[in-house]
């Protein structure tokens, strides 16, 4: 059988190796698969402390911040649903995730130790994830994979023209709504990661979407590179088992969860030797001739 390779590599000990031991002690895990009991559960223990807590209510979307050397977890409340995930550089929100170089330096569906790339001329790692309870899902019968990064945010220009009706709950919109008090506007949200979303791309090589598999407690966990800005959308379509259009489309919010999120604050012992990562050493020139004044 031929495999291709891929295309993006670094040599041994470059930007694309990551320190999993390193995030394994942050994170308090001894292993980051398929287990929603890990020792970094919810509440407090001596490697870590809950700093902030909230929910977000079905079919809306909040924003919020991660300080660098922090740990973020995103939680199925109470059955499964998919978050719609978007984020930047705190202090400077031209700085934010870069989806389609993430695909290709990661993978198009990420999980436990990888990692979201900034865009340029940034091009570092915003965040590393360290504990995902669906890690074991891997690829399904039928091709699908969890949380992805193929597709983006439903929005209600699509919705329009898909069924000439307007709907302002979106994930789209719930994200553009979410980072109005940071002083954002819709021109800054951005491609996603679909958390706890299940897609794929069929024999036509389209794009399908198949409903979550996650289960009450499951978690996907990120450990902070920088300060981040964060902002999640509840997506309209819950758990996707409902289709949203087409000749089955339906209503989903019978299907529609909250999701919750809970930020943590790292001993600092164990962050000793670590340091936010640095914009990428390109100078950027572009080919483009410095005046000589000699």
């Amino acid at each position: 059988m031929v495999t291709n390779e891929a295309a993006y590599q670094a040599t041994k000990g470059g930007p694309l190796d990551v320190d999993k031991a390193f995030y394994d002690r942050v994170s308090g895990n001894s292993r980051n698969s398929g287990s929603s009991s890990d020792s970094g559960s919810s509440g407090s223990s001596g490697a870590r402390r809950l700093v902030d807590s909230f929910t977000i209510p079905v079919r809306s979307g909040r924003a919020w911040e991660v300080p660098a050397g922090h740990l973020c977890r995103i939680v199925t409340v109470d059955g499964p649903q998919v978050g719609d995930f978007n984020v930047w550089n705190r202090h400077d929100p031209r700085e934010r995730l870069w989806a389609s170089r993430t695909r290709q330096l990661q993978r198009a569906h990420v999980s436990t130790y990888d990692r979201l790339w900034s865009t340029l001329p940034f091009l570092r790692p915003l965040l590393t994830v360290t504990g995902d309870t669906l890690a074991d899902y891997g690829t399904d019968d039928t091709g699908g994979r969890v949380h992805d990064l193929l597709g983006t945010r439903c929005d209600p220009y699509v919705n329009r023209m898909l069924t000439g009706e307007d709907f302002d709950f979106h994930c789209h919109s719930n994200l553009v709504r979410a980072v109005l008090p940071y002083g954002l506007t819709e021109f800054d949200v951005h491609d996603v990661l679909n958390v706890f979303q299940c897609t794929g791309l069929n024999e036509d090589d389209q794009y399908f979407m198949k409903a979550c598999p996650a289960r009450p407690g499951d978690h996907f966990e990120f450990f902070a590179e920088l300060d981040l800005l964060c902002a999640l959308s509840t997506c309209p379509g819950g758990d996707l088992s409902v289709p949203l259009w087409g000749p089955d489309a339906g209503d989903p919010l019978e299907v529609c969860h909250p999701l919750g999120i809970e930020v943590y604050e790292v001993d600092d012992a164990l962050l000793e030797g670590w340091a936010s990562p640095q914009p990428a050493a390109y100078r950027n020139l572009h080919g483009v001739t410095l005046p000589s004044w000699t």
